[in-house]
């Protein structure tokens, strides 16, 4: 069956109004290599809060099309690829074929029949440049057709014995397909992927190395946090800021960079650290410590580590208006909330080192597992909601989302947004971190 040019979800009914509805959820999953790099996100969608698609399955997929052209699908997945589900309508009428084919890879579920029609189209949509993955595969033969053209093969580690993911790749032999693990959540099971042959995996195994009882937070990272907290505080303790800068030379260097650089239009020599902090100013300095801080604190850390913490800290900011909470406090507690990863130390030191009132304490011990269902601090104690809430909402737990979101009256449009826009701005963050700073004008002393 060919593959007909597709029309526009918006144009064939999706919706009728100028702009797409803002009912739109996203969650994304990383997919890293065996360096631990990222190799693309599958991008998980969903038209409300329930775990599947509500109402007319076709009209459900339009909308889910529509909203990865709406929210920018390259940005989405940090420009890498976009692992993205798809029904068999979606396939077999082309509507797939709406997305960039050098950035998607298409995945064909495991609900869908593999029968004449669906490998005709993933044929032509293979010619046309797409990539293909079978999701949570399980060897068939009628699935071989499919097999032979797929570029990924998705294997669910944790539910999979050996005995079964032998016979996974004994049928592949006649593939070029590579094995991504699925549901790798911990070092063991990624030494088990690495072991059997996995290329790629996928999973917050990134989230939770194996930790070191009793190690001591070096003291350049002491001081990251240190000023991390003093910057919740309202107003401003400027006389402690710059004490705590004096004590780290990679802080003092970074704001005498900042401060330097050409991007000011005020020039001005710097005699101090309140000099470089005044010409600098507050908003900047924050945004400059915020970044600096996730790159200390995740040394030997996957990239990827970086972007969630930074993700979570935008997402607690936004949505502690509406929580009742401070802002300044969440950005932090979503920031460190990826602590026990980053320094490879149990939570429950951790805070016992940080100035923190009782309840922000007891926000991070309830985040420490970003996977696990939310500890009764998350549902009792209001400080947690904000951490409670992007923890769910990154693995897909829609209807976890829907009651704690519930209890601070946030409607599903506005969740949405909160997180798409602290994906972009996680991204464009990092990006603008990694420019050179100009240190050709001025002068510091």
């Amino acid at each position: 069956m060919a593959v007909e040019e597709p029309v526009s979800p918006i144009a064939n009914g999706a919706s009728h109004a100028a702009a797409p509805q803002a009912q739109r959820f996203l969650a994304r999953q990383p997919i890293l290599n065996h360096r631990q790099e990222v190799f693309g996100y599958e991008l998980l969608f969903r038209t409300g809060w329930e775990n599947c698609f509500s109402g007319e399955r076709e009209q459900a997929t339009r909308e889910t099309l529509d909203s990865y052209l709406y929210m920018g699908i390259e940005s989405l997945a940090n420009q890498g690829l976009a692992f993205v589900n798809c029904t068999r309508e979606a396939l077999i009428d082309g509507w797939v074929t709406l997305l960039p084919p050098k950035t998607t890879v298409l995945e064909i579920m495991e609900t869908v029949e593999p029968d004449a029609d669906l490998v005709e189209a993933c044929i032509a949509l293979r010619k046309m440049g797409y990539l293909l993955a079978l999701d949570d595969f399980v060897p068939r033969p009628e699935m071989q057709p499919l097999v032979e053209i797929a570029s990924y093969v998705k294997v669910d580690i944790r539910h999979s014995n050996a005995e079964m993911r032998r016979k996974i790749q004994g049928s592949m032999r006649a593939s070029r397909a590579a094995l991504l693990a699925e549901k790798v959540e911990d070092q063991e099971d990624l030494r088990i992927a690495i072991s059997e042959g996995y290329q790629y995996f996928q999973g917050y195994f990134f989230c939770r190395p194996t930790i070191m009882t009793n190690r001591e937070i070096p003291a350049n990272r002491m001081n990251y946090l240190r000023l991390l907290i003093e910057l919740t505080r309202t107003p401003l303790n400027l006389q402690e800021v710059c004490r705590i800068v004096k004590l780290e030379t990679s802080l003092t260097y970074r704001l005498l960079l900042l401060a330097n650089s050409a991007r000011w239009s005020r020039r001005a020599d710097v005699t101090s650290v309140q000099d470089a902090f005044i010409l600098v100013g507050e908003d900047r300095f924050r945004a400059m410590v915020s970044v600096a801080a996730s790159c200390v604190l995740t040394q030997h850390q996957t990239p990827a580590l970086i972007s969630l913490s930074l993700e979570r800290a935008r997402f607690c900011e936004l949505l502690a208006p509406l929580a009742g909470e401070n802002p300044n406090e969440q950005f932090m507690l979503g920031l460190l909330s990826l602590l026990d990863a980053m320094l490879e130390t149990p939570m429950e030191l951790i805070v016992k080192t940080l100035p923190l009132r009782p309840e922000a304490k007891a926000a991070l011990m309830g985040a420490a597992n970003p996977l696990g269902v939310a500890a009764p601090v998350a549902v009792t104690n209001p400080v947690a909601f904000p951490l409670h809430l992007i923890r769910n909402f990154e693995r897909g737990a829609w209807g976890v989302c829907k009651a704690a979101a519930d209890k601070l009256g946030v409607s599903e449009e506005r969740l949405a947004s909160m997180y798409v826009q602290s994906v972009k701005w996680a991204a464009e963050t990092l990006a603008a971190s990694q420019q050179p700073i100009d240190t050709r004008a001025g002068s510091t002393r």
